[in-house]
């Protein structure tokens, strides 16, 4: 289910509208009867993060801040 707002509501009532989303609510947030924005609640965890994870998966060649061929660079400018 969701329910519409408008701006100046949803300004005044921010924390009731995030409880109603924290309950499966839908709300949609409109600025001259257009809508503009929605809040839904977030459902997936993020997933874990750790130092080092990457370790042996990304590699860095010596020359990775060398000048591009002038081919390639002008290419950018293009």
């Amino acid at each position: 289910m969701s329910i519409k707002v408008n701006i100046r509501e949803a300004k005044t009532n921010l924390s009731k509208l995030l409880a109603r989303v924290a309950n499966g609510e839908e709300v949609i947030i409109s600025k001259a009867g257009k809508p503009i924005a929605k809040l839904v609640s977030i459902t997936e965890k993020p997933k874990n993060r750790f130092p080092g994870s990457a370790k042996g998966k990304v590699v860095i060649e010596n020359d990775f801040d060398a000048l591009l061929p002038d081919d390639v660079l002008k290419a950018f400018e293009e």
